[in-house]
């Protein structure tokens, strides 16, 4: 994936300049106090450091606007901004994009390699996890073609589930596809309790399982 963002994007110095004239308090650490405290969650360049979009820029602004002004609480803030939040709801291409951090062209390739799927021009909100899983995973050395293997096995899971919940789906009963949706959910929650408990075995095999502090391995 390209390392250089095409899209306008801004390290916390930068954002603390364009703040500082409203905010004359505004500083590192109390950005990152807010990120740590979950108000904020800018994205990150593959070498770790962080880059704030337009919206992360508005969405600080509206905080620091809300504690000087309003003297709410954070707590009271951060419920304000998740029940705003269309967390739940399907992203647009650029939100997508602002919110994961990444350029046009690295979207492009995710799509052309099956790692992000669209269903009518919009992006489930977990996308948004994938891609920033995916842009961790490359500073490793791992690219977007390597991939395709957990794309393939997470379609093998799905149509597992889809199989098992399928039943439910043909009852004509009312409230069946909310049932088969719960019964699914339910269902993928187990397998990848099951999938990241068959790799943790399989590392523990393969010599590289971790040590608690003190242990000697006798």
């Amino acid at each position: 994936m390209s390392a250089e963002p095409a899209r306008a994007y801004f390290g916390i110095g930068e954002v603390i300049a364009q703040l500082r004239a409203e905010f004359p308090d505004i500083s590192v650490s109390k950005i990152r106090f807010l990120e740590a405290e979950g108000l904020i969650q800018p994205a990150r360049s593959p070498s770790g450091y962080r880059k704030f979009g337009p919206a992360d820029v508005d969405r600080l602004r509206y905080i620091l606007t809300a504690q000087r002004d309003r003297y709410l609480p954070l707590r009271v803030i951060k419920d304000q901004l998740d029940a705003d939040q269309p967390a739940s709801g399907p992203l647009t291409r650029s939100e997508l994009l602002d919110a994961a951090g990444i350029d046009e062209r690295s979207l492009a390739e995710l799509e052309e390699f099956g790692l992000v799927l669209r269903s009518g021009g919009r992006y489930a909100p977990e996308t948004v996890e994938a891609v920033r899983a995916i842009i961790a995973l490359g500073r490793y050395g791992v690219q977007a073609r390597h991939l395709r293997v957990l794309r393939a096995s997470a379609d093998r899971e799905t149509a597992l589930i889809e199989q098992v919940v399928a039943p439910v789906l043909r009852q004509r009963s009312s409230g069946a596809r909310d049932r088969a949706a719960s019964s699914a959910r339910d269902i993928a929650s187990h397998v990848l309790t099951l999938h990241a408990a068959l790799i943790g075995m399989s590392l523990a095999d393969a010599g590289f399982a971790g040590r608690e502090p003190g242990d000697t391995g006798r």
